[in-house]
Formats: structure tokens, sequence, C-alpha cells
């Protein structure tokens, strides 16, 4: 996890065809890949971009040690021109992406790398492991909180995550996508991000009885005293242990900032119901009623719809590994090669599903928001070099069905380009900014989607369209390979 240098976090093939460009010099042309991903993830409607700050650092510090030169000479498979080119090898390229925490859609690229083919084809894996991992695990929690209809959400996953870099990166995700705050010291250290956390049964355990476990604790920790009260019996033991020391506190003049208790286990809503029922008759009806145990959206969405007096919400495992969909399927393709006169010549991917067809040549995507709601109207995938005038028509058409057309009247829509260059001629030019704020930004982001778009199941698509000098494009390059 220390290691900054991770050149060698990739597939051998990246290498062997490094190596392959390098033996045809000629071949080492500029090209253009893109990452992109071909469908939401959970079945959502939209997904939540993350990681572009890991891959900056990344792309910083792209060079190879000599201990990474002696090991790929002991693959016996590299020549030793080839090695020492790698010696003195840096990125030189343009990368463009979609900044982290922007709602997103299929088929749009994350990230464009422009740069000579060896730069670009090595950055492949890399890219794809960092982005696809934190952008799953961001969407996820954005589903997570909204089913909790503005409840706080707490990341607990650590110790069910694939591992320490999971567990580190997947709660900075979750932080972007809407979390309050994590279990993860270490993560709130290197992201200046909330931690938070109570305790365990094992707390409860280790002393005489609940109520001195109680007790104690509220001794040490009066502003944060969240008791975990289904160690033995919720509503006959510990909600009435937690009460009396709640009223200790209060007759002792201790003030109640923020207290109340957590449900591990059982019937969530019949408990949390019976537990506010309890604290209320008690006077304590600011006490918080946290609850974990497996959650997920669906779960809390049906708590929710029951009635469960519970306002925070510890969720772990199925956040952050994203149980229920496990992998992101972000993927990198070429979309073009320049040719001899300096200009990109489009290229394009078959296959006999439709959805594997890439889009090809050098893009760039617009939002379109309808001025009257400020929602997503659609995104717009176009060249480089196109411009529209929002005082003007725009006649968008779905590519699948070209003949399903909707025309915005001009000056009833806004339109926005949503990637940022990143890097230039192997420079960077882009200031990440801190977690807290993306996690704003995306707040705020998820608030120009339609309620139909981010509702659970059977949600809304939103249209990605292309433009009609791309879709020409797309269309002759698809008769010419199928002339051949």
């Amino acid at each position: 996890m220390d290691r900054q240098n991770l050149t060698l976090l990739t597939d051998l093939y990246e290498l062997t065809m490094m190596q392959g460009y390098f033996k045809n010099m000629d071949r080492n042309e500029m090209v253009i890949f893109d990452a992109f991903y071909r469908s939401n993830p959970c079945g959502g409607g939209y997904a939540i971009c993350a990681g572009l700050e890991q891959v900056i650092q990344y792309i910083k510090e792209l060079h190879f040690d000599e201990e990474d030169i002696e090991y790929l000479r002991s693959l016996k498979i590299f020549d030793e021109d080839f090695l020492e080119y790698l010696r003195n090898f840096h990125f030189s390229g343009d990368i463009y992406a979609i900044p982290e925490g922007t709602v997103m859609f299929p088929r749009e690229p994350m990230v464009k790398v422009i740069a000579p083919i060896m730069e670009a084809q090595l950055v492949e894996t890399a890219i794809l492991n960092i982005v696809n991992h934190q952008s799953l695990i961001a969407t996820k929690t954005a589903r997570v909180c909204y089913a909790a209809k503005g409840d706080g959400i707490m990341e607990f996953g650590l110790r069910r995550a694939q591992g320490p870099d999971a567990g580190i990166y997947g709660a900075r995700a979750a932080m972007i996508g809407g979390c309050i705050g994590t279990s993860n010291v270490l993560a709130g250290q290197l992201f200046d991000v909330p931690v938070k956390g109570t305790h365990a049964h094992s707390w409860i355990m280790s002393f005489p009885d609940e109520y001195t476990a109680f007790k104690t604790y509220a001794n040490m920790y009066p502003s944060a005293c969240i008791l975990l009260v289904d160690t033995y019996d919720t509503l006959k033991s510990g909600v009435p242990n937690a009460i009396r020391v709640f009223t200790e506190m209060r007759e002792a003049g201790i003030p109640l900032t923020f207290y109340g208790i957590r449900l591990d286990s059982g019937d969530l809503a019949y408990l949390s119901k019976k537990a506010r029922k309890m604290l209320d008759a008690a006077g304590f009806t600011d006490a918080v009623i946290s609850a974990s145990n497996d959650l997920d959206e669906f779960l809390i969405d049906s708590l929710k719809a029951q009635g469960a007096a519970i306002t925070s919400w510890g969720v772990g495992t199925n956040l952050i590994t994203s149980k229920d969909n496990p992998s992101f399927g972000g993927v990198y393709k070429l979309a073009a090669i320049m040719g001899e006169n300096g200009e990109f010549v489009p290229k394009i991917k078959l296959s006999e599903n439709t959805e594997k067809i890439t889009n090809p040549g050098d893009k760039k995507i617009y939002r379109i928001y309808e001025k009257e709601s400020g929602k997503v109207k659609a995104d717009l995938i176009c060249l480089v070099d196109e411009h529209f005038d929002e005082k003007e028509d725009l006649m968008l058409f779905d590519p699948a069905e070209p003949w399903k057309k909707t025309r915005m009247k001009g000056g009833t829509y806004h339109i926005r380009p949503i990637m940022e260059h990143i890097f230039h001629k192997g420079e960077c030019i882009y200031t990440s900014p801190k977690v807290m704020e993306i996690r704003e930004y995306c707040r705020k982001e998820q608030e120009t989607l339609w309620e139909e778009t981010r509702r659970l199941v059977n949600p809304h698509q939103v249209y990605v369209d292309l433009s009609a000098r791309l879709y020409d494009i797309k269309i002759q390059l698809l008769d010419q390979m199928s002339e051949k």
C-alpha cells in the first residue's frame, strides 16, 4: 500500500505488446483510448465516477525502477534494447476524464488517453483497476444513501473488504457516494474524512454486567454515547440499561449532545419501534437509534416502508464489496490512430453483441439539462470540434433506434461539457478537490437526476446519444467493415 510506483501493476500482455511496438518503432503512433462501461451496476439508472485522484498519482509516479527492470529481465521474454528503453520511460501524453463525484452513464468515456501507443497501452490495466473499483463502491453507496432518505449512512466495511487497499479506497469512494463517516481510521487520516464508531459486543461481555459496561463507556465518551443494546436481550435488558445510564447523565448535568442506541440483530423494524417508544416515554425523544447487520439499499428501503424508527445506519459488507454486483465492468478500447497527415483516423471494434460495438474517434461529452427543471435530459457524445448553440434547436436521437428523435427548442435547455483536461503533454494540470468537497459535488449531481432514474428497481435510463456527425462516421466504418 505504501508503494507509490505501481508501474508493474499491469497485465503481462501490456508489456509484451509494448515490446512489439518498440520493435516496430514506426508503429508507435499517437492513439486515443477510451475507458467506459456498458451497463449501470446494481441494475441502477446511473453510476458515480470515482478514483481519478489515484489515477493521477499513478500516472505521476509512472517509471521503471532498476528492480522492476531486473524482474522483467528474469522473465526471459524481453530484449535488452527494450529494457534499456524502459529506464527512461515516462508518460508524455494527454488525459481527459469525468471528474470524481459526477453522475455518468453507459458508453461514454470516463477517461480518455491520448498518447503514443506504448504509453497508452501500458496504463490500461491500472486505470481500469482504480476507476472500476472506486466507481463501483461510490455508486453502491449512492444507492444506499438514496434508500435512507436523508438518514446518515456510516461505512463499516473494513473487516469484510477484499484486502487493505479495497478497504481504504472503498471507504474513500463510499464517502464520495454520500456516507457521513467511516469506521476506517487510516482512511480518515489519508483522506481527511470523519471517522465514527461505537463499541463491540465484547465490550459489554468483558464487564460483570451490561449496566456497568454502559456506564463506563458513557463516562469515557459522554458526547458520543451510542450504546449497543442487543448483547443479551434488547428490550428487557439493553434498552432499559441504556435509559438508566442516560437518566443518570441527565441528572448529573452532563449534556446529552449525541447519544442513543445501536441495534445489530433481530427484527430491526419491530425492535426500533419498541425502543423508540421506550426512549420517548423516558424523555429521550432526541436519542439516536442506529442500526447495522447486513444492510443494503433494499433492506433499508423495506425497513423505511415498515416505519422503522431508525435514523442512522451502519452499512458494511454489502456496501464495501457491492456484494450483489461485485464488478463495475469498465473497458478500455482503441478509438483512433493518428494518420500521416497529423489527424486522427477513427477506429471501431465490431462485435456480434451490439452493445460491444465501440464509438470511434476523438470525442467529448455534453450534458443536456432541461432549463425549467434543471434535470438531466440526455448526454450527447460528439466529436471534439463540435459545438452547439443553446439558442438553437437541438435534435437528439437514439443511436440504436435512430428513428426515435427528440427536438429540444432553443432556449429551453442548458448544455455543458463534463470532461476535464487532466494531463497535458505528461504534466498534470488538474487539482483534485478534497474528498468531502467531492462528496458535496456528488450530492448536487444526483439532484440533477429525475426521481425515476434514481429509483432502486427498474429505473428510467438516461439517454446517451451520438451527434449526427459521430453517428455518420460510425455507420460508415460499420459499412466499410461489412464489405471486407
